[in-house]
């Protein structure tokens, strides 16, 4: 449909009529004296009076001018062909994923379907290409930290390209401890930097907290007050001990402080079906975008006006050259 973008320039339109309202332009020229100029007068039987001369246009000009303030005015007020809506459905969510890569994620303690046996990161790297794929609404981010967080994937649309770097991982990349703290306060920083609305993180990690700068509880406490929602996914043997046993009272303060859920990951069937909860307690979600298309038409009424000033006066200048042929040949 058409649409004008400045319509309070079609007020302009009436103003060639006020122009009428105004005197009529008077110019003072120098005349002939003759001594016989009663007798003209008395045989022209015309008199001589003040602006007795008025230049006048014909009716071709008075449409030209007409027409050509009608199409400047058009043009001014700039006329535009809408398209229809457009939509665009943009992710409604970002999901942060951090990965514990220490040294405790190589234990080979998780049985594929086949009887086949992976190591700890090989299950969740299985597990998470499973949730790249279920979440095709959310934008995903990806940190791992061992002795320090790092950021892996900053949050994407692009699931395959997170999904390529997830695959590069590997053991001990971030060294052999296992900072959750730390990780959670990388997540809070990139998810305030990201300025969203809808947040959530997903810790996985196989071991206790062994040398945060920041207790993992506190930085929980620093997430729940930015509306971060966290559920952590504890991996492996809750009967190991040392450095690698499992604090599972860390992880569930966590994850209640914040407002999400704690589980525990024995095996694969296990890890899938924490997945599948978290995705049921945070269904996908579409931000829809709508808009029209806009292209301006200005330049129409601008050059038709342009080309009928031209076509007028190349008719005049043509009919001028004509009469002065016509008579020289007379």
């Amino acid at each position: 449909m058409f649409e004008l973008a400045h319509p309070l320039a079609l007020l302009l339109l009436p103003l060639p009529l006020l122009m009428r309202l105004l005197p009529a332009y008077r110019e003072s020229r120098d005349s002939v004296r003759v001594p016989f100029f009663d007798k003209l007068v008395e045989l022209s039987e015309q008199r001589p009076d003040t602006g007795a001369m008025i230049l006048r246009r014909d009716r071709a000009q008075l449409f030209l001018v007409g027409f050509m303030w009608l199409c400047l005015i058009i043009s001014a007020s700039k006329p535009q062909w809408i398209g229809p809506p457009i939509e665009q459905q943009k992710s409604g969510r970002d999901l942060m994923v951090a990965v514990d890569l220490s040294g405790s994620m190589e234990t080979r303690d998780f049985t594929l379907p086949d009887g086949t046996t992976i190591d700890r990161l090989q299950a969740v790297k299985h597990v998470l290409d499973e949730l790249a794929e279920q979440r095709a609404s959310d934008r995903l981010g990806l940190i791992v930290f061992g002795n320090a967080p790092y950021l892996q994937t900053p949050f994407t649309d692009d699931h395959l390209v997170w999904k390529q770097l997830l695959a590069e991982t590997e053991i001990g990349m971030a060294g052999q401890s296992t900072v959750f703290g730390d990780a959670i306060g990388l997540a809070i920083k990139l998810f305030i930097e990201n300025d969203s609305d809808n947040r959530v993180l997903i810790v996985l990690t196989d071991g206790n907290d062994t040398g945060s700068t920041v207790p993992p509880v506190d930085a929980a406490k620093v997430a729940a007050a930015n509306k971060i929602r966290i559920y952590t996914i504890a991996i492996g043997d809750p009967a190991s001990a040392g450095e690698e046993a499992l604090d599972m009272d860390t992880i569930e303060r966590v994850s209640e402080i914040t407002g999400g859920k704690d589980f525990q990951a024995l095996d694969q069937q296990a890890l899938r079906s924490a997945y599948k909860t978290i995705g049921e307690l945070e269904p996908e979600l579409y931000e829809t975008i709508s808009f029209r298309p806009r292209q301006s038409l200005h330049w129409a009424p601008l050059g038709l006006a342009l080309l009928l000033y031209g076509v007028y006066h190349g008719l005049g200048t043509w009919r001028s050259w004509r009469s002065g042929r016509t008579s020289r040949v007379a």
